[in-house]
């Protein structure tokens, strides 16, 4: 099981972590979900303030800020809470999404526990939110190798002395070799660099294959050179991004096409599409 997870409440995502025996969700998060707020930070600074001034209760003792997945790729220190938490800052906010999602929250939580029992739920269940999003069975079979692949990378990394802030270092060295292009200059090429969207969930089966094959490749560089610090650790991603991207230049050649475009989740999810051209 996944420690940060995205779940769905409505199409709309929920970053979530699994933090001290319970789930932890992002606040602004389930603001957005609840009230469609263009501004959902600055409607948790002035909820907080309203709270505060009419019940002398500070919202912010019952938060934890824990790092999440940002929109520009990065970890970074979200304020978050439990469930107790969430459905005390919901009281607040009149919203008529309220009751089903205390629901969904219910839910959220029943699922938890059967995933620790049978890890192998997780796994079908990202499968089901793959496929309610509209996704072909072939792309997620390959979407769902590539989040072990690069959790098996991250545990080596963490392992190997790495911390999370430096994750991005080494995955953008991955894709400047493999692609030609950093995680913001491939999000902008596909048109999703000021979203929170992932840049694999706007990657066609090529691009995710030649990702999960140089995140494999890297790994097990690690291991054969006992690699240890950022430094020894990104000489690794490195060559397995030089070894990758030779594959892709040899396998756009043969096809005849570009492996990377302009793509994205847009055109990946449209059922219509029987076939899409990989990216």
């Amino acid at each position: 099981m996944q420690e940060n997870k995205l779940a769905l409440f409505e199409e709309k995502e929920i970053r979530m972590k699994w933090y001290d025996d319970d789930w932890f969700y992002s606040i602004v998060d389930v603001i957005l979900a609840l009230t469609d707020s263009k501004d959902p930070k600055d409607y948790w600074y002035r909820l907080k303030t309203r709270v505060n001034e009419e019940s002398k209760i500070e919202l912010s003792t019952i938060c934890r800020r824990l790092k999440l997945l940002a929109k520009d790729g990065k970890m970074r220190a979200t304020d978050c809470t439990d469930t107790k938490g969430i459905l005390r800052i919901i009281q607040s906010i009149p919203s008529p999404k309220a009751e089903p999602f205390k629901l969904w929250l219910a839910q959220v939580g029943s699922e938890r526990l059967e995933e620790i029992v049978n890890p192998e739920l997780a796994i079908n269940r990202a499968k089901e939110t793959y496929m309610r999003k509209g996704y072909e069975n072939n792309w997620i079979a390959q979407r769902l190798k590539s989040i072990d692949s690069r959790k098996q990378l991250t545990d080596t990394w963490k392992n190997s002395g790495v911390k999370n802030k430096d994750y991005a270092i080494l995955t953008d060295e991955i894709y400047k070799n493999t692609f030609g292009l950093n995680t913001s200059q491939y999000k902008e090429l596909k048109g999703i660099d000021k979203t929170k969207r992932n840049l694999r969930d706007s990657m066609g089966n090529l691009e995710l294959a030649i990702t999960n094959l140089a995140e494999v490749t890297a790994n097990e560089l690690h291991h054969k050179n006992n690699s240890y610090g950022v430094e020894k650790l990104k000489v690794d991603v490195t060559k397995a991004g030089k070894i990758t991207g030779k594959a892709r230049k040899d396998i756009a050649k043969e096809m005849g096409r570009k492996i990377v475009d302009k793509s994205n989740y847009k055109e990946l999810t449209n059922k219509e599409i029987k076939q899409l051209p990989n990216n």
